[in-house]
């Protein structure tokens, strides 16, 4: 059951016609567009996490990645399939919420954590 008082839940989730981007609404009035791109280079999957205690992996090269498919799964995560084959990301609506309101902060340390491996977006 939804702590309704205490978690942000989605109200409508959006992808653009090029699939570029998700805009997700959410019941507190927040809306957020998020790129493909941040997305892919966010997953909140173990190859991207990193698995046990590995450090996140840095993805470079997707800035031209779109998005091809969402997936409900359940009443609590949206599963992100990717035209470069990434599909294994569970995206709960805590986390989109926190890529959201985090944006500025995860995409400058993305950007920077890419200049420090010499890689591209």
């Amino acid at each position: 059951m939804r702590e309704a008082a205490t978690r942000p839940w989605p109200s409508e989730l959006r992808l653009d016609p090029e699939k570029t981007q998700l805009s997700v609404s959410f019941d507190t009035g927040e809306r957020y567009s998020l790129s493909a791109e941040y997305l892919r280079v966010e997953s909140p999957s173990a190859e991207v996490q990193g698995h046990g205690g590995e450090d996140k992996r840095i993805v470079g090269g997707k800035r031209q990645v779109k998005i091809k498919n969402l997936e409900p799964v359940g009443n609590y995560a949206v599963r992100i399939l990717f035209d470069d084959g990434h599909d294994t990301g569970l995206y709960s609506w805590d986390y989109l919420h926190e890529l959201g309101r985090d944006f500025e902060t995860k995409w400058d340390a993305y950007l920077r954590a890419l200049r420090v491996k010499g890689l591209h977006r």
